[in-house]
């Protein structure tokens, strides 16, 4: 299905299903619904906010927009530019791994490999930006990437028949968390709690909401597999977010996040990366019930919604190195 246009221009993202599970609402003791956004065209939910900045810049004349980002927001950018026909340059660090790379090259953009993790390759599309005189697209901090994000929400209004009793995503840079807070805002959910999951080695949210103010993890403490996960410090809406709505930090081992593609690969058929399998070791592990019995979380839920963000950059073969790296074989 596709999406309504906005503001005139058709968005590229499309309607994504949303999907009851039946394991996981077993795993969890009440109704799980699966928002599939592994399935937009870019293969992740990015496409919704870099698609609706990519049109913002093309439409108001600025220079060609050649965005500058890794992993998903990547192939979100150079899947924009290539249906605005405009050129494309991104940067990606080492840690992506050549899935992402040989995938952008075929979305047509020039790609080129900078430094270990995310924030050495925004670095350098910085320096690109001021040299060439290009539009930097940020993957996640800025407020038209949110408003992109926020439509999720306002489909999950028109394809539930009532409110979720919390919804868990995935957090990196926070870009998705200020998606969805904006978009509860907007439809009058903003009593819904989001249970923002990560991974060790990768928990600068967690990091940030512990110290209540911005923290950069070093480069010793960034380990995780969950390479999409990884910025060193999130967006400084993300805090504000938590202040705004009920955000419940969850971090998980990289193992028990990989178990988790695992498991939901057998009982949904469905390969997303350990980025999406963070919230998912969360509903697997039983941390959702414990957040009920602490008292953080209401019980019984009316039900839970998982934004199932992408598996745009994972495949069958990296799953079983990835067990391997993990000592999980």
């Amino acid at each position: 299905m596709a999406a309504q246009p906005v503001g005139g221009q058709k968005p590229f993202h499309v309607v994504s299903p949303v999907l009851e599970s039946l394991s996981l609402s077993k795993a969890v003791g009440t109704k799980v619904f699966m928002k599939m956004e592994n399935v937009q065209p870019s293969g992740s939910f990015k496409i919704r906010g870099i698609g609706h900045l990519c049109q913002d810049v093309s439409g108001r004349g600025l220079p060609d927009p050649s965005p500058r980002t890794g992993g998903n927001a990547g192939l979100a950018a150079a899947y924009a530019a290539r249906q605005l026909g405009l050129p494309i340059t991104v940067v990606v660090p080492s840690s992506s791994g050549p899935t992402p790379v040989r995938k952008l090259e075929e979305l047509g953009a020039t790609v080129e490999v900078y430094g270990k993790v995310w924030d050495d390759a925004n670095r350098r599309a910085q320096e690109l930006a001021k040299a060439e005189g290009w539009v930097s697209i940020h993957p996640f901090d800025h407020p038209l990437v949110w408003e992109g994000h926020a439509s999720l929400v306002r489909e999950l209004k028109d394809s539930l028949e009532a409110k979720p009793g919390a919804i868990v995503v995935a957090v990196g840079g926070g870009g998705l968390l200020a998606g969805v807070v904006a978009g509860l805002q907007q439809v009058g959910w903003q009593d819904v709690p989001v249970i923002a999951a990560e991974t060790w080695g990768a928990h600068s949210f967690h990091e940030a909401l512990k110290a209540g103010r911005l923290v950069t993890l070093s480069d010793a403490d960034v380990t995780s597999v969950a390479t999409c996960l990884v910025a060193k410090t999130v967006a400084a809406r993300a805090l504000e977010c938590a202040q705004e709505c009920q955000v419940l930090s969850q971090v998980v081992e990289d193992a028990e996040a990989v178990r988790a593609v695992e498991q939901f690969l057998d009982d949904e058929r469905v390969l997303v990366e350990p980025a999406c399998g963070a919230p998912l070791a969360v509903l697997y592990s039983g941390r959702l019930q414990r957040l009920q019995s602490e008292g953080r979380l209401r019980s019984p839920l009316r039900s839970v919604l998982l934004v199932v963000c992408g598996g745009s950059n994972i495949h069958t073969a990296q799953l079983r190195a990835l067990k391997s790296q993990l000592g999980m074989e």
